[in-house]
């Protein structure tokens, strides 16, 4: 008789299961590639704006000697952002997971890079420095946000018992990282790394559309939006979406060789104590530190980069521009009225793209055949840049809200979905199999186990949502709606209004901390009401 595995299934069952597995999302993807040539075939859809992929193809290769260039340029760009801001992020991860005064102080710091819309800086940063270097800031702003969350969530996650292990014979703090947070914590790295790889050629793309250079997909899609020909979109975006979806899949694989033989022992984290928030004086203190790092951060790099005090403003040039210079009551009615428009898109697609990760999460502990035959279109609009996707939902669903709540969705679900199901398949097996024992039902197993033990993974994801979904809103009013605050930032690039892209930007970052910090309330008193570990 075969030996069983740690899950109870034989080797040839897991194989034969693996291959079934794969065999169903072959033919889901056929059966999606011939829907899709019918539709476009007959113009079933937006007249003929879904081309056939047959004919996107065809315009693929008349067109095979511009991609090599373009691609390259993107590739260099995010690949080394992709590098460095996933260093950094791995870093600060570890710092903030074990030194909670080091949290609370760049809390403020970690939001504001992450919120900071790239729409925003990109034709800053074009304009103040040269060659691959705006592609690169933007990429790697773009996977440090993720990566540094899924680091903290990882090692604040880790089993107390095991750490106490180590205490035991004597090891130090550098010992418990090595030898047991940073282990605990890589298949959440892992995930992480594979949301930013997508970001990283966001980023790229970004500072490519703002004109960060002759050569790149951003570059080339937006020298081809003018030309009426979709198929040529739908190329230039598949391109992007293949660059994206290689990157991910590397480390989809990478996760799944070296966690294989770690998931079937996981165990859940003991309630650990809930580390001293220290004295009201101190708590004052380092959130007042914490308000003003990224203030002293925006100052000190524009003194440092010598950029053109009329490109520059700095936080007194925009309180200035907002409330002292004489044009400053038109640039508040502006805001005011972009502001109307935007939030409650935001609030709207922010609520229904963490409600659909949360239940496609739970779908895929449940029916996990439901998500498989899902995933080929999730990954194939999650791979492809919010800047090649646009256009090409212009063309299906108009210029009205509708395209804004897609857009919103789209980029919302992906990131929480992927940490919502990382934190469920987490969940100890030995609890499940305690309420397997006395009959409980999937859904009683998610009711009573499963959705209790990943409350970190689901605030974590709130907390991935919020700025995400703001940059959503504007990327879409942007370049499809004409309003909101995409809309105003957009105007105020052609009349080179700097005070209005920066205060757009200041104002986005705010609106994105607001929130975010709504979520660790709640995330501190929940967690902390059943005797679990908040979140740095």
């Amino acid at each position: 008789m075969a030996t069983e595995t740690a899950l109870g299934a034989s080797p040839e069952t897991t194989r034969g299961t693996t291959g079934f597995r794969h065999w169903s999302a072959l033919r889901n993807a056929a059966i999606l590639l011939v829907i899709w040539e019918i539709l476009g075939r007959f113009k079933l859809v937006a007249g003929g704006a879904l081309p056939a992929p047959t004919e996107v193809l065809i315009r693929f290769w008349s067109d095979r000697g511009d991609y090599p260039a373009h691609i390259l340029a993107t590739f260099q760009g995010a690949s080394l952002g992709f590098l460095i801001g996933n260093g950094l992020a791995i870093l600060a991860g570890i710092l903030f997971a074990v030194s909670p005064v080091a949290a609370r102080l760049g809390r403020g710091l970690n939001v504001a890079i992450f919120a900071l819309p790239p729409i925003a800086i990109s034709p800053i940063l074009v304009l103040t420095f040269s060659g691959m270097t705006p592609r690169v800031v933007l990429a790697a702003l773009g996977c440090y946000f993720v990566t540094m969350s899924a680091t903290v969530t990882g090692i604040s996650q880790t089993d107390r018992r095991m750490l106490d292990v180590v205490r035991a014979y004597g090891g130090g703090r550098l010992a418990l990282l090595r030898l047991v947070e940073i282990r605990a914590a890589l298949p959440a790295i892992l995930a992480g790394l594979r949301v930013a790889a997508p970001a990283a050629v966001l980023g790229s793309i970004l500072a490519e559309f703002g004109g960060g250079g002759r050569f790149g997909l951003g570059a080339y899609l937006i020298g081809s939006l003018g030309r009426a020909d979709p198929a040529r979109l739908w190329g230039i975006g598949l391109a992007a979406t293949a660059m994206a979806l290689i990157a991910y899949g590397i480390f989809a694989l990478i996760e799944a060789r070296l966690t294989r033989s770690t998931r079937a022992v996981t165990v859940a984290a003991t309630p650990p104590g809930i580390r001293s928030e220290g004295s009201l004086l101190s708590t004052i203190a380092i959130t007042l530190a914490s308000i003003a790092l990224p203030f002293i951060v925006w100052w000190l790099l524009l003194k440092i980069l010598g950029t053109p005090a009329m490109i520059a403003k700095t936080p007194a040039g925009v309180f200035d521009y907002l409330f002292l210079a004489p044009s400053a009551t038109s640039a508040q009615t502006r805001l005011l009225a972009a502001l109307g428009q935007t939030l409650p898109m935001t609030l709207i697609g922010m609520a229904a793209g963490l409600a659909f990760a949360f239940l496609l999460a739970l779908a895929s502990v449940v029916r996990p055949s439901i998500v498989r035959s899902f995933m080929p279109v999730a990954l194939v609009t999650q791979t492809m840049p919010l800047v090649a996707l646009t256009p090409l939902l212009v063309l299906l669903l108009g210029r009205g809200p509708s395209v804004i709540l897609w857009i919103t969705i789209s980029v919302t679900f992906f990131p929480a979905f992927v940490t919502l199901a990382q934190g469920l398949g987490m969940v100890s097996r030995g609890a499940l199999d305690v309420v397997r024992a006395y009959g409980a039902s999937p859904f009683t197993q998610l009711r009573l186990v499963s959705i209790p033990a990943s409350l970190p993974y689901l605030f974590a994801a709130m907390r991935l949502a919020v700025p995400r979904a703001l940059l959503g809103v504007m990327i879409a009013e942007w370049l499809a709606t004409g309003t909101g605050l995409g809309n105003l930032l957009n105007q105020s690039r052609g009349y080179l209004d700097y005070g209005m892209i920066w205060t757009v930007a200041v104002v986005s970052v705010l609106i994105s901390v607001v929130f975010y910090q709504i979520v660790i309330v709640i995330e501190r008193h929940v967690l902390q009401k059943r005797g679990m570990q908040p979140a740095a």
